[in-house]
């Protein structure tokens, strides 16, 4: 099988990206005062997060920035950049609201690990990246480039690091189109299912590995997947077969190009950033970074994957890890250990408000 040319505007170069900054958007001092504004008078230490509810927020006139921003990121270059969430003057936990906020505003959130947490606190935490279980969010370690397991995601900076720690984008489309013009037998080759794993977060009813291609297409879209560590974890499990010579050659070369001075964007998430990404067109990293001693400087950002309303046809190859490959629906994640009543009742509620036919 052979995938077809796919003309997309996700297939961007470097000097595109850093010549035309249509991607980037700002807020101005109006809509940063009001969505300051909304989180703190919202914001209740004891109140758990699944009980926000969409239509408490007024966002304010943020929220057409915002919505633009996202739709960038989902239908442009599968990448934006909202510069300007209010930073001063918030504590942690008020910027981690404002978040979780924007996020109901735009899908139902997904889980995303062994807690089935539905927010994670990107910080250093002293886990190991290269472990069988390891997740490289919660370590100071360089990251493999990789997706995250949701149709979007969001990364919210609140304190960067003393050195480091910077943000690496690189397209899965012009990854596809390289290596499909370089070397079409191995483009086949990445065609093919590869087996990643779980890391030790299934849920009760999934296997510790599932197998999935690192590209495919649907209606008339490319769809992109890869992140060696998992690949990598999942050849220490019973029933995996091993990697072909021609599949380590496939993934040695992609991992070059994804590299590449005029493939690799790089940025610094800056203190009230919000990084959106597409995760089946972009492919992202990090560098390793040197944390400050100090605790209330210390490098954190919240993450959020997201199911939104708009969500497209999913190839059918995606479908065992999403769970459902259908356009609108609530989809992907981890739903870890922990994935209970207060969970499903939570992506009930917010799939209804959203307008989403109930998670399957």
């Amino acid at each position: 099988m052979s995938l077809p040319d796919v003309d997309s505007p996700a297939a961007w170069r470097v000097s595109e990206i850093e010549n035309d900054r249509g991607w980037v958007f700002r807020l101005d001092d109006a809509e940063r005062s009001r969505l300051s504004a909304a989180a703190k008078a919202l914001y209740d230490p004891d109140r758990p997060l699944f009980d926000y509810r969409r239509d408490e927020a007024d966002l304010g006139p943020a929220v057409e920035t915002l919505a633009a921003a996202m739709k960038e990121a989902h239908f442009g270059r599968g990448i934006a950049l909202v510069k300007g969430l209010p930073r001063d003057g918030m504590g942690e936990k008020e910027f981690e609201l404002l978040n979780w906020l924007i996020g109901l505003h735009f899908g139902v959130a997904r889980p995303q690990g062994i807690k089935s947490q539905y927010i994670s606190e990107v910080r250093a935490a002293g886990h190991t990246y290269r472990a069988a279980n390891g997740r490289g969010y919660n370590s100071n370690a360089g990251l493999d480039f990789h997706t995250d397991g949701c149709d979007l995601v969001t990364l919210a900076c609140y304190n960067k690091a003393k050195a480091g720690g910077q943000s690496m984008i690189s397209s899965s489309v012009t990854a596809w189109q390289r290596l499909k013009a370089e070397r079409p037998d191995l483009a086949e080759i990445a065609l093919q299912d590869f087996h990643f794993s779980r890391n030790q977060e299934q849920a009760p009813d999934e296997a510790p590995y599932y197998p999935q291609p690192l590209y495919d297409v649907a209606d008339g879209r490319l769809f992109g997947k890869w992140n060696r560590n998992r690949v990598r974890t999942a050849q220490d499990i019973e029933g995996v077969p091993p990697l072909t010579a021609d599949q380590r050659e496939c993934t040695d070369l992609l991992d070059e190009i994804l590299r590449r001075p005029d493939v690799m964007f790089t940025m610094w998430l800056e203190p009230g950033d919000l990084q959106i990404m597409n995760n089946h067109v972009m492919l992202h990293s990090r560098t390793q970074f040197e944390d400050h001693e100090e605790q209330d400087k210390k490098r954190i950002l919240y993450r959020l994957w997201l199911a939104p309303p708009d969500s497209v046809l999913l190839p059918e190859s995606w479908g065992d890890y999403f769970r459902s490959i259908g356009p609108g629906t609530v989809r992907g994640g981890i739903r870890g250990h922990h994935h209970d009543a207060a969970c499903r009742a939570f992506e009930l509620r917010q799939a209804a408000d959203l307008g989403m036919p109930p998670p399957a």
